[in-house]
C-alpha cells in the first residue's frame, strides 16, 4: 500500500529525551513506564514501552528517542500512554529504540 506525502505529514514524529523511567509490573507484558520531554512546544509525555529485554529503567534516563506525539492517549493498565515511542525489532523480535545518531534539540520533527 502506498500513501501520499500529505498522509506521511499527518504523523507527527518528534525527538524527545527520557527524563524518568520506572518498572511497570502491572502491565500484562513486561514494560517500562517512560516520561519523555519533547521540548517547550509539546512538553513532557508519558508512555509505556515493552522494552525490558534490552533496557533497564536506570539506563534510559537522558537517552533521546523518537515518538509519535499526535496519537490519542491510550489507557494501558493504570497508565495513560500519551506518546508512542518508536523502535524496531531485533533478530528475536524484541524492541530496539530508535533515536537520532547525534544530539539534537528536543521537539525536532522527523522529515
Amino acid at each position: 500500500m502506498t500513501i501520499s506525502f500529505d498522509d506521511f505529514l499527518k504523523v507527527d514524529v518528534r525527538v524527545g529525551r527520557i527524563t524518568r523511567a520506572e518498572p511497570f509490573p502491572e502491565a500484562r507484558k513486561p514494560a517500562i513506564k517512560l516520561w519523555v520531554d519533547f521540548g517547550p512546544e509539546i512538553g513532557e509525555r508519558k508512555s509505556s514501552a515493552q522494552i525490558t529485554r534490552h533496557y533497564r529503567p536506570e539506563e534510559l534516563v537522558g537517552r533521546q528517542v523518537l515518538g509519535v506525539v499526535n496519537f490519542p492517549p491510550r489507557q494501558i493498565g493504570p497508565v495513560m500512554s500519551e506518546v508512542l515511542v518508536l523502535g524496531v525489532p531485533d533478530a528475536e523480535g524484541e524492541v530496539v529504540l530508535i533515536g537520532p545518531g547525534h544530539e539534537v534539540p528536543e521537539g525536532g520533527r522527523l522529515f
